[in-house]
């Protein structure tokens, strides 16, 4: 036990000094460069280093309690800036995937309405175009017996994928990546991933359950890239050097995110597509492979709550 309890420890500590010191450590730096910089002497690395050289000669940085109270100081404040780009991150995560975006404060819900209608748009054009193209590469196939030319054809899907890959519902890529993922077992077996799913994680295998968790870890971190780059945002006021790194910061949290997104998306439809004839099999219910509708109505009824019956109208309630 106290081998297993010192292992987590060192774990603990580990991830806490990874994601949260670390990167706040070197916010720190950065928010220090631009209180001592500023905009008129934003690249003088003179200013910089004679101002921290005056400070490290202080009496209060010279003495063993001094130091020890000015690095408790710098882990606290290194520790608060993590936690906050970490809370910051789940306001990104939470708007990218504008699961709710309907209960979103006027205006943002009449925003967030407007960017549906035109990706909508846009995804039916390109649909049409995809189409389009299949139809020709179709006819020409049977017109002169050998397959066209296919890249054409894949950069129209691609340029349909680039906007969502089913009808948008939401105003975000990311949000309808995983929207699409319960859209399409909807449609193809009639399984309700909202009520299947917390009956299913428990069921699930360690290797797709693993990497699921992983690809789940990997977008809360892409994420909280994201809270950095909001925490750096506001130093371009007094240091215009941090703008730069703020736009780095947030376009490879974009970047990452994105394909997180993705990758959770398939690993999700997949892990649903393969596991719902074995939990139709531990329910006793008959089943084939795979999945059919009949299955997954049953499944989604048998799972799903039941509707709240309303008291007798008049009638009184007991205590």
């Amino acid at each position: 036990m106290n081998g297993f309890l010192s292992t987590l420890g060192q774990k603990l500590a580990e991830r806490w000094l990874s994601l949260l010191v670390l990167p706040g450590v070197l916010f720190l730096a950065t928010a220090t460069s631009a209180r001592i910089l500023g905009q008129a002497h934003a690249l003088d690395y003179g200013r910089l280093t004679d101002r921290i050289t005056l400070w490290a000669k202080s009496p209060a940085a010279t003495t063993a309690g001094g130091q020890v109270v000015l690095i408790g100081a710098v882990l606290a404040a290194a520790a608060a800036a993590g936690l906050a780009a970490q809370s910051l991150g789940t306001l990104v995560q939470r708007t990218a995937l504008a699961a709710d975006w309907h209960t979103w404060p006027p205006p943002l819900d009449r925003w967030a309405g407007a960017v549906v209608t035109r990706r909508r748009a846009r995804w039916t054009a390109a649909v049409h175009r995809y189409r389009h193209r299949l139809d020709t590469d179709a006819r020409s196939l049977a017109r002169t017996g050998s397959r066209p030319d296919p890249g054409p054809r894949r950069a129209a899907h691609v340029a349909m994928q680039r906007i969502a890959t089913e009808e948008p519902d939401r105003p975000t890529w990311s949000g309808d990546r995983i929207h699409a993922a319960a859209v399409r077992l909807e449609r193809d077996h009639h399984l309700d991933v909202a009520v299947l799913w917390p009956y299913l994680w428990l069921t699930l295998p360690e290797i797709p359950r693993a990497e699921i968790t992983a690809a789940e870890q990997a977008l809360t971190r892409a994420a909280a890239l994201g809270g950095w780059a909001l925490l750096y945002a506001p130093l371009t006021v007094w240091w215009w050097p941090a703008g730069p790194l703020a736009a780095a910061l947030a376009l490879t949290s974009r970047y990452r995110f994105r394909n997180t997104v993705d990758a959770y998306a398939q690993l999700l439809e997949a892990a649903v597509r393969l596991q719902a004839t074995d939990l139709a099999a531990q329910l006793g219910m008959d089943h084939g492979v795979p999945p059919d509708p009949v299955l997954g109505d049953a499944l989604s009824h048998y799972l799903g709550p039941r509707v709240p019956t309303p008291p007798a109208s008049g009638g009184a309630l007991s205590d």
